[in-house]
């Protein structure tokens, strides 16, 4: 009897789970995308009035615009958060390190539903700030609910974590003895980082945003609860097509297109990453 390789023993689950779970459902959405749907029934009538729909109909190039700028802010504004906090913990978190990432890490042992209901007593009409404002006399403030802002607002508290943690790792193997040298060297801490801890680091920062930017674009739960109607995004509308409407081949086009965008951002990314010296080659020290 022929003995298989231990090799293929390993890697084979893991492929055939990839296969099963990941390649198999995109195939499948990637080809349903071209049927056609009628009283929830998909036939395949082969043709291209989905994506005619998704690029015509100004309600789908609103919400896909929306998701897009939407993700973009969210990405930028936990970067902003992410850096320092990240900076800290590396530099200065000391033996609790470890502790302040999974302090970081604190808001998962939930689920994302109750996190968002949590914002809502937050931020809501009756919530602890507009209370707090009533108690001295001043009106509730509005935009903190059921606005865009405050979907934001909903994204940020949810991604940020992978920020930071995508960061912290890219930085605890950094070696802050060369801001030191940059300082000998007359370079000021504003040009230090600029030229040596972001490059160094960017991968990390890279990593972070593609974490942030793809599964924002594709949020649907955190709009439909925080953002309201004038929030509608691509990924809500999307799941109307496999709930309410039953449009399943408009909602794979739709999926189709977010994937798209999502294979671009990752391969933007790729490109201005530099493995090696990022210290990633993945080959083991020359």
């Amino acid at each position: 009897m022929k003995r298989i390789p231990p090799l293929l023993l390993l890697a084979g689950p893991g492929v055939l789970f990839i296969l099963v779970t990941l390649l198999l459902p995109l195939l499948a959405i990637f080809m349903f995308s071209f049927w056609r749907t009628e009283s929830y029934e998909l036939y395949p009538d082969w043709n291209l009035d989905n994506y005619r729909v998704l690029f015509t109909e100004p309600a789908y190039r609103t919400f896909l615009l929306r998701s897009l700028v939407g993700a973009l802010v969210t990405s930028l504004l936990c970067l902003l958060y992410a850096w320092p906090v990240a900076y800290f913990i590396a530099r200065h978190g000391g033996r609790y390190r470890l502790l302040l990432v999974l302090l970081l890490a604190a808001p998962f042992f939930t689920g994302v539903i109750l996190r968002i209901a949590a914002l809502q007593g937050i931020f809501g009409p009756g919530g602890l700030i507009n209370m707090a404002l009533g108690i001295f006399g001043m009106p509730p403030i509005a935009a903190l609910m059921y606005t865009p802002l405050a979907a934001t607002i909903g994204h940020v508290y949810l991604f940020v974590p992978f920020m930071v943690t995508a960061i912290y790792l890219s930085l605890v193997n950094f070696n802050f003895d060369l801001l030191e040298t940059a300082k000998i060297n007359g370079a000021g801490p504003w040009r230090a980082f600029i030229e040596v801890t972001w490059p160094l680091n960017w991968i990390g920062t890279a990593i972070g945003l593609a974490l942030v930017f793809i599964p924002c674009l594709a949020s649907a739960v955190t709009p439909r609860f925080l953002g309201g109607p004038s929030a509608t995004s691509f990924g809500m509308s999307l799941g109307q097509q496999f709930g309410e409407t039953g449009t399943w081949a408009l909602g794979s086009a739709m999926g189709v297109v977010l994937f798209a965008f999502s294979l671009l951002v990752l391969a933007v990314m790729g490109f201005t990453i530099n493995l090696k010296r990022s210290g990633f080659t993945g080959m083991g020290a020359p």
